[in-house]
This record gives structure tokens, C-alpha cells and sequence, in this order.
């Protein structure tokens, strides 16, 4: 399409906007009050373009409707969403975008304390992908946050286009942004009932043309094991070190099925952090597989190899808490086709052949899709989330207004 839309100058203040989560404070939601700093300058934009219903909630859920174009009206509504927050595993506060025109060799996003932060195609082969292009960048001190607010920025270019041509094909829209995805949360305090949507599409994958259906089941698990100290001079025989159990714990998951070992459909064990002194010792985990199966015995490993342990001490010292966080979504998506096949053609009418990948994580949509509402995720056009070597393709943030574009006609049409 010959208009490109607003989406690079929204993309750039959006991700000005400190949104970083924290798992520390997941009690409360939003996590950071930070996140309602963009969620209610959102609010406001789609205020200005005439959204209707637009609101943001005391969790910080910004929603809104777009009145569907004539002839469209009957039509089931669709949603679309992305997510405020960004993650705390690299720092998200003072981010200084810039545009990098790329034409190989090692990406230098910026220079700290004298030495340039910069990731080479060795490291990431994928940058062949990017030769020629523009692209926008951290200073390398911040990650940048297209993980979403490049799916926001995209979204909100999408709503603008509708509002300055409603003869554009699409039915009853809804929005919805979202706290606290990156932490498990996401959408599952979304009213799905007054949000009135039959599916929707979270837009929060990696490089463009990505259309993902299916994502890990997940846990997290905290391992919790008490020792008794004494003094170490007269320790043999008596002290129990609870760091040396929950190491030799460690030690009996395996190796091989840690995240940097794994890759594709293949599932984890992945040892977030550790703390501990001799008396108390914790062990936070997340478990991760596609396969059901797999990913229960998964679970029963952790808690047998405790039960092994505590076998052998005086007295059970070794406690597994697991927690349920969300299913596979393809359990629910699989079973609505038309879903995949409209994204399919929405990327094929702007040049692109999508497709299709399993996640290796999360989306709000897998939640959404247990409660009803199905949800697939699409690309955003984003590269190295969670970095400060992040980096997204002007010519993506672009693209991917045109692909929702394409995407909304559809359903302006009956689904089948």
C-alpha cells in the first residue's frame, strides 16, 4: 500500500515510555504503576480517533470498539491485542531510540563505557535478512521494547488508517492492551464477555511473517530446602547445607534439557535464580514443553527426584511448589482454521509467505484461548527481544499496518 502510515513516529515515543513489569510485585496488577503512563496516553489516542467505549480499567486494560465499515456491520467482532509491559531482564527505563541503516557486518546499536554493543551474523544469522534495511535501535545501555509496543504501535497505526478511511473493509474491532504479560499474568483479567469478540489475534511474535499457533505448556516451581547450621568447627557429622542439597538437586534434572541445549517442539527445565544461605536455600524454575504428556512427567521428575532426596535425609527438607501457568494453545486454535488461513492470506497480499512456527514461550493468547476466545499470534517484525541488542526493521513496523489491514478485510467477509 502506497500509505505507510504513523506507525515508526508512534513506535518511537511509545518506547520511550518506561512499561518494565515486575515479578517481585505480580501480587498486584499492574505490577508497576509506570504501566498506566502509556496505557492512558493510549487511552487518549484512540479517544481522538473517535474509538468508541474506550477505557482503562483499575488493572490498567486499555479497550476500546471500532465501528465496523458499511455492510460489515452482522459480522462477528474481532480483537486485536498487545501488551504494555516490557521485561526486567534487561533495563527498560530511558531507552534512546535511533535508526541504524544496516548494510552488514556487525549491528553496533550504540557505545558503553567506551565499547561498542554490537551483535555480528555469526552470533545472529538472521541479520542477513536485515542488509540494506533501516533500522531502529537502542543506544545499548536499554533493551528497546518492540516486545510490544511495536505490536501496539502497529494496532494503533492500523486504527488511525481506519479512522481517516471508515470505507476500508472491517468488521466491529476490538481492542485491547494489556499489563503484565511478561510475567505471566497478560490477559487474564480481560472481560472477555464486554470485550464481545468470537477470536482474536495477539500481535507479539519475533520477525515478520511469523503466524504462531501453538506455544509451550507452563510452570514455574519453586524448590525450597531447609539445612541446619552450626558452627563449622564442629560441623562434621552435624551440619546439613541446604545450598550443597538444592545443587546436588540441580544436578539430577537433566542436563541436556536445559534452554541452551533445546530448540524448536523440544521442552525445559530452566533454573531462573538461586538463593540461599545454609539454613534456607530456594530455587526458582520454569518448565516448559508442546507436549502435554512430556510436560506433566516433567513436573513428576521434579517432585520424584525431591522425594529421592529426602529419603536420604533425616527428615523431609526439600519441598516443590509448582504452579500452572497456561496450556498450548493449539488445543483450542487448531479447532478454528479459518483463523490460520486469513493470516496466511493477509501476509501473502503484501508479498509476504508466512509462517508457521511454534512459540517458545507464552502470549497473552494462550490464556485468551482457554477462556474462550481463540487466539493466534502474529509477528511483529521484531529481532533479539529481551536485549539490548533488540532491533526492528522500519520497513516491518510498516508492513505488518498493511498486513492487519489485509487482515480485517477478511473478516469483513463471512468466515467459513
Amino acid at each position: 500500500m502506497s500509505n505507510t502510515s504513523d506507525v515508526l513516529e508512534r513506535f518511537l515515543r511509545y518506547v520511550q515510555i518506561d512499561t518494565t513489569s515486575s515479578d517481585e510485585h505480580a501480587h498486584q496488577v499492574p505490577s508497576t504503576d509506570r504501566q498506566f503512563h502509556l496505557a492512558q496516553l493510549l487511552a487518549q489516542e484512540l479517544k481522538d480517533l473517535e474509538a468508541h467505549d474506550v477505557a482503562v480499567s483499575e488493572h490498567a486494560y486499555v479497550t476500546a470498539h471500532i465501528p465496523a465499515s458499511a455492510g460489515a456491520e452482522d459480522l462477528p467482532r474481532l480483537g486485536l491485542i498487545a501488551h504494555l509491559d516490557t521485561t526486567e531482564v534487561a533495563p527498560g527505563a530511558g531507552v534512546a531510540p535511533h535508526i541504524v541503516h544496516y548494510e552488514g557486518g556487525d549491528l553496533i546499536a550504540g557505545t558503553v563505557d567506551g565499547r561498542p554493543v554490537s551483535v555480528s551474523p555469526d552470533q545472529m544469522p538472521s541479520l542477513a535478512e536485515a542488509v540494506g534495511e533501516d533500522l531502529v535501535c537502542t543506544d545499548g545501555t536499554t533493551l528497546l521494547g518492540a516486545d510490544d509496543k511495536a505490536g501496539i504501535a502497529e494496532i494503533m497505526a492500523l486504527v488511525a488508517r481506519l479512522a481517516q478511511d471508515p470505507s476500508l473493509p472491517h468488521p466491529s474491532l476490538g481492542i485491547c492492551f494489556c499489563p503484565d504479560e511478561e510475567i505471566g499474568h497478560g490477559a487474564s483479567l480481560l472481560d472477555i464477555s464486554d470485550f464481545g469478540c468470537d477470536w482474536a489475534y495477539t500481535v507479539d511474535g519475533g520477525p515478520i511473517g511469523e503466524i504462531e499457533w501453538e506455544c509451550f505448556n507452563a510452570a514455574e516451581a519453586v524448590v525450597r530446602v531447609e539445612g541446619h547450621s552450626i558452627h563449622p568447627g564442629d560441623a562434621k557429622g552435624r551440619m546439613i547445607n541446604a545450598q550443597n542439597i538444592l545443587l546436588r538437586y540441580h544436578a539430577m534434572l537433566p542436563e541436556a534439557e536445559r534452554p541452551e541445549h533445546t530448540e524448536g517442539r523440544e521442552g525445559f527445565f530452566h533454573l531462573e535464580s538461586m538463593s540461599g544461605t545454609v539454613v534456607l536455600a530456594i530455587g526458582r524454575y520454569i518448565i516448559r514443553d508442546h507436549d502435554t504428556a512430556s510436560f506433566e512427567r516433567r513436573i513428576s521428575l521434579m517432585e520424584h527426584a525431591a522425594d529421592f532426596l529426602n529419603e536420604e535425609l533425616d527428615r523431609d527438607r526439600i519441598e516443590v511448589k509448582v504452579e500452572r501457568q497456561y496450556r498450548n494453545m493449539a488445543e483450542v486454535v487448531s479447532q478454528h482454521p479459518q483463523l490460520i488461513s486469513a493470516a496466511h492470506e493477509a501476509f501473502r497480499a503484501v508479498g509476504i509467505e508466512a509462517r508457521e512456527l511454534p512459540i517458545r514461550g507464552g502470549t497473552d493468547g494462550a490464556q485468551l484461548s482457554f477462556r474462550g476466545l481463540p487466539c493466534p499470534n502474529l509477528s511483529t517484525g521484531g529481532y533479539a527481544m529481551h536485549s539490548v541488542n533488540e532491533f526492528i526493521p522500519v520497513r516491518s513496523l510498516e508492513l505488518m499496518v498493511d498486513v492487519l489491514t489485509e487482515l480485517v478485510a477478511r473478516f469483513a467477509q463471512v468466515q467459513e
